[in-house]
């Protein structure tokens, strides 16, 4: 068990890897009236090209990674949302490019929900029938977001900054993708991707520690064995030059206009890659923020609303910004961002003192997270 104390935040984070890889993280607060945790799964939208426990190249189809998410919470006599509700404990599951991650919070009966948490997402039951039903419900939810023209907007940013790649597809994946959807391959895909070596449980609330490993031991010790490898993804990352400019029509009050800039470089996952998307997230807000007199001027010219947001994504393996929101006069609202953005260092708004107070705005904003 490694223990790492940071003072200027009153934090203490607790680490431990259990004997089949499994990593955990505890974070004590006892000041918390609940606890939270949460069972992160590297596995996403863009894993569909690998190698299987076999050895075998393995290709799935787009929304995979999704699906199983929602099919392991159905076992063959029970739901595991039952067993969360019968406590009252509030769960959840969500699936993005890269990770799929399982969580629940609690007032009370925490280590039972955290057995029920290990236990639901370790032994996975798909039949033919399950399957076939869970297909009705996806293709419902794909067909949805089809009517958000905010998701339209994001996804058709993604086209444009990685056309033909993995991370451009809609994680839930398509009508006739997960159409191709059989119990076989979600077997699979989970297989290759659940081992516990390639999975995080991270705890956060008034528990002990100690206790929590322990339970967190014997439970993982009861379960089968797995080899403790990695997955081997054979996705081979070429992207095309940047698609130009693009309107999608859709039935809105308001225009949406959004800027993609595409990341050059692959940001390595470590202390280095972390300051690197934190400082850039800072200078977004140095520049974009709403305290600063750019924003102001242009709220003022009736280019942008509260709507207007910015952001740095890192998912592997690509790096991106968006930059937009919802506009009487898109090409107005473009011209004022790309006007920002050209003049690079050179702007009265990138001082030391701006710098200072973002900065510390931003620790406030962890803190209250």
């Amino acid at each position: 068990m490694t223990t790492t104390h940071y003072a200027a935040l009153g934090e203490t984070l607790v680490q431990e890897t259990m004997d089949n890889g499994l990593r955990v993280n505890i974070v004590p607060r006892p000041a918390f009236h609940e606890t939270f945790a949460q069972l992160a799964v590297d596995y996403g939208s863009v894993d569909t090209h690998y190698r299987d426990i076999t050895g075998a190249a393995a290709s799935d189809p787009a929304g995979i990674a999704h699906f199983l998410e929602h099919k392991l919470f159905e076992k063959e006599d029970h739901d595991a949302f039952d067993l969360f509700g019968a406590t009252g404990a509030d769960a959840n599951a969500f699936t993005s490019t890269n990770r799929t991650a399982y969580l629940f919070s609690t007032p009370r009966a925490v280590k039972e929900n955290l057995a029920t948490l290990l236990d639901f997402v370790q032994s996975p039951y798909f039949s033919a029938k399950t399957v076939a039903k869970e297909k009705g419900i996806i293709g419902q939810e794909i067909q949805m977001y089809q009517d958000d023209p905010g998701w339209l907007l994001y996804n058709g940013l993604l086209n444009q900054l990685y056309p033909g790649e993995p991370i451009a597809q809609d994680v839930t994946g398509t009508l006739a993708s997960i159409a191709d959807i059989t119990p076989e391959l979600l077997y699979r895909a989970y297989d290759t991707f659940y081992q516990p070596s390639n999975c995080t449980l991270t705890v956060v609330g008034p528990v002990d520690p100690a206790e929590i490993l322990a339970l967190v031991a014997e439970n993982q010790a009861a379960k089968p064995q797995f080899a403790q490898e990695l997955p081997q993804r054979l996705d081979d990352f070429q992207v095309a030059p940047v698609a130009p400019a693009r309107t999608l029509h859709a039935a809105v009050v308001r225009p949406k206009w959004v800027l993609g800039v595409r990341g050059q470089t692959p940001l390595a996952n470590d202390l280095a890659g972390t300051r690197f998307q934190i400082a850039t997230q800072l200078l977004l807000e140095m520049l974009f923020g709403d305290s600063g007199a750019w924003f102001q001027q242009a709220y003022d010219q009736g280019l942008l609303d509260d709507s207007f947001d910015y952001d740095y994504s890192v998912q592997r393996p690509a790096n991106y910004l968006t930059i937009g929101g919802d506009t009487s006069d898109p090409a107005g609202l473009a011209q004022a961002v790309q006007a920002v953005i050209a003049a690079g260092a050179d702007q009265a708004q990138l001082t030391p003192e701006r710098f200072a107070r973002i900065k510390q705005a931003a620790i406030g904003k962890y803190a209250m997270a």
